[in-house]
């Protein structure tokens, strides 16, 4: 069995190694996982977009450069979980169902990913309306 590599994101991954003592990835042998990314920038943390679509798109830009960190990209990604503060107390909306499948197609064009959609009362900074957490496969 490979042993743990494990990585941080330049910038905010840094930052949160220091602050709250977690890495941003972790790759053993072929497998990937890396921690739930949020719609911040390196500029702005911890703030976050006013618009939604703006938030998620950039938590996807977020997963990318944390799966690079240890050699995936989001065209190895099997599986996604996606946790987000709701619309409506019964729904988490359709707006970003809408923005998160657009941004599968968009970044793994045929490849679809097992996707599990969570329902959240808060997530882990204010503001925050979208976590996005992934595993990857990456061929040897």
């Amino acid at each position: 069995m490979s042993d743990p590599q494990f990585a941080v994101t330049p910038g905010y991954g840094e930052m949160l190694k220091e602050r709250l003592h977690y890495h941003q990835a972790v790759r053993i042998g072929d497998r990937v996982e890396i921690s739930g990314q949020g719609g911040w920038s390196d500029e702005d943390f911890p703030n976050f977009p006013a618009s939604l679509e703006d938030e998620i798109v950039k938590a996807f830009d977020n997963v990318e450069r944390a799966l690079a960190t240890v050699g995936a990209t989001w065209r190895d990604v099997v599986a996604v979980d996606s946790f987000h503060v709701p619309d409506a107390p019964d729904e988490i909306g359709a707006e970003p169902t809408r923005v998160m499948s657009e941004q599968y197609r968009k970044r793994m064009g045929d490849r679809a990913p097992i996707w599990t959609q969570i329902g959240v009362a808060a997530l882990g900074a204010p503001g925050m309306r979208v976590e996005i957490r992934a595993t990857a496969h990456v061929s040897a």
